[in-house]
């Protein structure tokens, strides 16, 4: 396992159970990582773990709700105490509560905020810390959304935050540069997940005509770019947002 191309380098994937974050868990152990996956459902993250250590991946998971400080904490303590060391972060965990602006209730707004992006904040001030100890450099790896760059009419919140976790990515690009840790965001439009089959019809129909590809994009195809960045081929690459969404934003 040491011949691949992640040998030996550790990551923590955050809302790793399912969808985005469990293509890019099991990627990233696919060229050769250690993996830790992060979830606040149990049971549904007990059986991405067996899942992926089926195929012989090094995985471990953590229960943790990164929203929360003392979560956060404890997960990057973990990895450490697992693996010995941490290289590679992906802020993945992100939550939906749609609903028109002027109907937004404020804990609709505040528990989009705090998952999608206090918790990146939190995972990558830890996860900065234990890699700045370390003096080894690494990647962190932020996952945001063409609602970030072009807004999504009923998700202020979730756009807001999104929009947050690019403005995020460049300020600590610019602050970790110093210490070789890489700052980048990989931003999906419509992908084949949970959270967008949930979608209407009629609003998936309508998504699919700005979509010039024609089609929805695949898990798989963000965690392709996700491992290009944590991998050696992006080591003069920081501060940069990458849109995966068959050119729905352009």
């Amino acid at each position: 396992m040491s011949a691949a191309p992640l040998g030996g380098r550790v990551a923590i994937v955050t809302g790793a159970s399912r969808g985005i974050g469990a293509a890019i868990a099991a990627s990233l152990a696919d060229h050769g990582a250690a993996v830790v996956v992060s979830g606040r459902d149990a049971d549904r993250l007990e059986r991405a773990v067996k899942e992926m250590e089926a195929t012989g991946a090094s995985v471990h998971g953590v229960v943790a709700d990164v929203a929360k400080r003392e979560d956060a904490d404890r997960l990057v303590d973990a990895a450490k105490q697992r693996f010995g060391r941490i290289d590679i972060l992906v802020n993945n965990a992100g939550i939906t509560r749609d609903g028109l602006l002027v109907r937004m209730k404020d804990d609709d707004w505040d528990s989009v905020m705090d998952v999608n992006l206090r918790g990146a904040f939190l995972m990558t001030r830890a996860v900065a810390k234990a890699i700045i100890r370390q003096k080894s450099g690494g990647r962190v790896i932020n996952i945001t959304s063409t609602a970030g760059a072009m807004g999504n009419a009923g998700q202020a919140n979730y756009s807001a935050a999104k929009a947050g976790l690019i403005g995020l990515t460049k300020a600590a690009a610019r602050e970790l540069a110093h210490w070789g840790i890489l700052v980048n965001a990989v931003a999906p439009g419509l992908i084949e997940t949970d959270m967008t089959a949930s979608i209407s019809a009629a609003a998936r129909e309508a998504l699919m005509a700005q979509i010039p590809l024609g089609r929805v994009g695949t898990p798989g195809e963000v965690a392709e770019m996700v491992r290009f960045l944590a991998g050696d081929g992006a080591g003069y690459i920081t501060g940069q947002v990458f849109h995966v969404n068959g050119g729905l934003y352009i």
